[in-house]
């Protein structure tokens, strides 16, 4: 991979003017995903069981909100999905974030949900927080 990471900022953009593959693309927004939630006990390997139970969700969620919109992300209950996902979903919208998945749908999903809901959502978190440090 060719990720560009300076200081505390992490970009898929390339300096090049060729268009990068889908498969660099989605390895970049996961890179991307790990460097933004790196300081939350939360292991993101890829876009589909990771964000199951919803604390991935919430880590992004708090690492971008702003003060009035946070929340105690210490007293999250990985087993509480549909409440982990709703808050998530929640702050992340209040910050920003496009609502492109609802709740009930990664709860019908359950355990490994389909990684192009999750590829699409978390896309737009990097399109809201993509250059912010």
């Amino acid at each position: 991979l060719n990720q560009i990471v300076s200081h505390s900022h992490f970009r898929l953009e390339t300096n090049t003017a060729k268009p990068l593959n889908p498969k660099t693309i989605k390895e970049r927004l996961l890179a991307w995903c790990q460097w933004a939630t790196k300081d939350y006990p939360v292991t993101i390997t890829n876009f589909s069981s990771s964000w199951a139970d919803g604390t991935a969700f919430c880590a992004l969620a708090h690492r971008f909100a702003k003060p009035e919109t946070s929340f105690d992300f210490e007293a999250l209950n990985p087993n509480n999905r549909e409440q982990n996902l709703q808050l998530a979903f929640d702050v992340a919208e209040a910050n920003g974030v496009v609502p492109l998945l609802e709740v009930g749908d990664m709860i019908i999903m359950g355990n490994k949900p389909d990684w192009k809901c999750i590829f699409v959502y978390v896309q737009s978190f990097y399109r809201r927080f993509g250059t912010v440090n």
